[in-house]
């Protein structure tokens, strides 16, 4: 089709888009490799196949946060595809006059119809987003307006000039056509005008030229613009964690010389990966309790404040200057966002792209905690009570087990060949709502004849809250000691009535053997087969295998809060709901946001300690969820659950909606 000088120019600009392209993507590479190693190569191949299925399938982007807006994307994204193919063919046929990268045949011809199809598709998708971009103006949706607009028009260039080169095409070749019904159907009317064929042929070329422009101009402006996560978000998704939303790594105590995030060198190359594979998309705003209960914290602005931070000081991340780069605390985070965190796992849960967002802000945290000491100051508190006593509240570890008197609990000293250790946990031992929960598990584990017993004043905190505010020094102390103490009783099944416990027990005290001195592979062994138990789970096998016969239904109207650390974190979505269509005949009522996008109650990521001083409170905004079911009695699976909506109710004056637990429903319809 081109002139041997035509052909010399043109291969002249495929150079320049490379090189163009290259440069700045080489440079991200650089960015991302430096920082700190961080194994992710495990199951490579299982990886990149799930990878492959979420992105070929849009399953990243389908999800019912955005249903609509997430189709608009698969036609955009198919329709990426679509003329990215034909670019090579427009290009080979820059070179080989008349070509077709699929020939003449059948498949030719369905592809000719898909790419006229997808031409359609993409226009109506970019009108979409510009009218919610520019018209709507959602929160989400507020970063880049520029960037955004060039895309837009980028897309619709190439997209417009690819149909006016097909059209001209068509009307000098007509048997091009095809099943190109928008080509052809324009091409009718090119040559139905009378223009003659030399002019057509001028309009070929130009057309051709024109396309060559947009796409490959196009092409220059993509690593400088947000539409790199369609390259970076398929490496993100492969390296994905395989593993609970809200698992957290370990640090090193021991051999250690700094502790936490201090500056983005200290984030691990995952992390920087992350930055650059964001699609701006602001789902992860969308449905972040602190955002949405006005504090200063958005994740998306997280992760962007962190990308704009890596580019901007790019040379000194590149060349691994930590001394020359300023903390992430001065200028790119405030403590308004690391500090209204609830770890929820809300925005990882909707995030297209799999992005970490949770340990980037513990990450701070313990950086702030450990090498700082800068924290809110009501933690002082909190802190010296762990430290001292082994729990929140700071009542002597003593009385660690009197919410016991009068009934028959036996402690593992006693008995040390039970069956079960039921971990009671600080809420269960110390907290007069707590201690209902704890109460009535015991006289469900009684009446299914189950032999356990308990630590009493050898149980410690499980360390959840101090690892989550950034204390990894007080959690590894915590976790140490119960650990000796199922290694000293030899404990294989762990019943537990706290999410968190529940979690960390067992997605996070594995990964503490290499952390922790003086233990053995053989107790990481024993350990690692230790089944840990939510309540929830073992009442729910009792009713299913007729252990448990619960009396006589309940006549309430039930809803059903999924704690984030059971059911978005760990997947225990079904259980409690089967025990409660067991126990009342009256389908559950549920509450707007429920199963994996429940709304977080506001007491994870140790904020169950601290003072919520901005904006509206969390635990306000789901118990208006709760208010709206219309439900009599709402039922929780965690302690802080409950707390923080019974707080709810009473502060809006709603306290005939009783909350309970599901172990004390359970226990309350036992036959005697």
């Amino acid at each position: 089709m081109l002139s041997t000088t035509g052909q010399i120019i043109f291969s002249l600009v495929i150079a320049a888009t490379a090189i163009a392209f290259i440069i700045p993507v080489y440079r991200y590479i650089k960015i991302i490799r430096a920082g700190q190693p961080e194994k992710r190569s495990d199951h490579l191949g299982k990886r990149i196949s799930q990878a492959l299925s979420k992105v070929l399938f849009q399953r990243c982007t389908l999800k019912r946060e955005r249903i609509f807006s997430g189709f608009m994307h698969v036609f955009i994204f198919y329709g990426a595809l679509t003329f990215d193919t034909m670019t090579i063919n427009h290009s080979l046929e820059g070179y080989i006059p008349n070509f077709f990268l699929f020939g003449n045949g059948a498949f030719g011809d369905f592809f000719s119809l898909i790419v006229d199809t997808f031409a359609l598709l993409v226009l109506a998708g970019v009108a979409f987003f510009a009218f919610r971009r520019y018209i709507i103006k959602p929160k989400a949706y507020a970063t880049t307006p520029l960037d955004s607009g060039i895309i837009y028009l980028a897309l619709t260039l190439v997209t417009l000039s690819y149909l006016y080169f097909e059209v001209f095409a068509i009307a000098h070749h007509p048997e091009t056509e095809r099943l190109s019904f928008l080509g052809s159907a324009i091409a009718r009317t090119v040559t139905g005008s009378g223009m003659d064929a030399a002019a057509i042929n001028s309009h070929v070329h130009f057309a051709w030229w024109l396309h060559v422009v947009f796409v490959f101009g196009f092409i220059a402006y993509v690593p400088h613009s947000k539409y790199f996560h369609m390259f970076a978000g398929p490496f993100n998704l492969v390296f994905s964690p395989n593993r609970p939303l809200g698992e957290l790594d370990s640090l090193d105590i021991e051999n250690s010389e700094t502790f936490g995030i201090e500056k983005t060198l200290d984030y691990t190359w995952k992390d920087h990966l992350d930055v650059f594979a964001c699609m701006e998309c602001g789902r992860c705003q969308d449905v972040c309790p602190a955002f949405n209960s006005d504090k200063p914290l958005s994740p998306k602005m997280i992760i962007f404040n962190l990308r704009e931070h890596l580019k901007k000081k790019a040379h000194l991340v590149i060349n691994k200057q930590r001394e020359d780069l300023n903390a992430l605390m001065e200028g790119v985070y405030t403590d308004g966002e690391i500090w209204t965190c609830t770890t929820c796992g809300a925005c990882m849960h909707v995030c297209p792209v799999e992005i970490e967002h949770i340990r980037k802000i513990i990450g701070v945290r313990q950086g702030q905690v450990l090498m700082e000491s800068k924290f809110p100051p009501e933690l002082n508190n909190f802190f010296r009570n762990m430290e001292t006593n082994s729990n929140p509240w700071g009542i002597g570890f003593a009385e660690r087990a009197n919410w016991t008197d009068g009934l028959d609990v036996k402690l593992m000293s006693e008995k040390p060949d039970a069956d079960y250790l039921f971990w009671v946990g600080c809420a269960g031992s110390f907290d007069e709502e707590g201690k209902k929960i704890a109460r009535a598990m015991v006289q469900i584990l009684n009446k299914a004849n189950i032999d356990f017993a308990i630590l009493g004043t050898e149980e410690k905190c499980c360390g959840d809250s101090a690892k989550r505010l950034g204390n990894e020094y007080l959690f590894q102390m915590q976790a140490g000691e119960n650990i000796e103490s199922f290694k000293k009783y030899q404990v294989t099944k762990i019943i537990v009535i706290c999410p968190h416990g529940f979690h960390v027990f067992r997605n996070e005290y594995p990964h503490l053997f290499d952390k922790i001195p003086g233990l053995t592979p053989q107790d990481k062994e024993s350990y690692n087969k230790i089944e840990v138990i939510h309540h929830v789970q073992l009442i729910a096998d009792l009713i299913k295998n007729g252990t448990l016969s619960p009396g006589k239904p309940l006549d309430d109207v039930l809803t059903y809060h999924d704690s984030c650390y059971l059911g978005r974190h760990n997947n225990i979505i079904d259980e409690p709901r089967f025990i409660l269509s067991r126990l009342n005949q009256n389908q559950l009522s549920e509450m707007t946001n429920n199963r994996k996008h429940s709304f977080c109650c506001g007491a994870g990521g140790g904020l169950m300690w601290t003072e919520e001083n901005l904006g509206i409170r969390v635990n306000h905004m789901r118990t208006d969820e709760v208010i709206s079911s219309k439900a009599d009695t709402a039922v929780t699976s965690c302690p802080f659950c409950l707390t923080m909506i019974q707080d709810g109710l009473k502060d809006k004056q709603k306290e005939e909606t009783k909350v309970k637990d599901i172990a004390q429903l359970v226990a309350d319809t036992l036959p005697e």
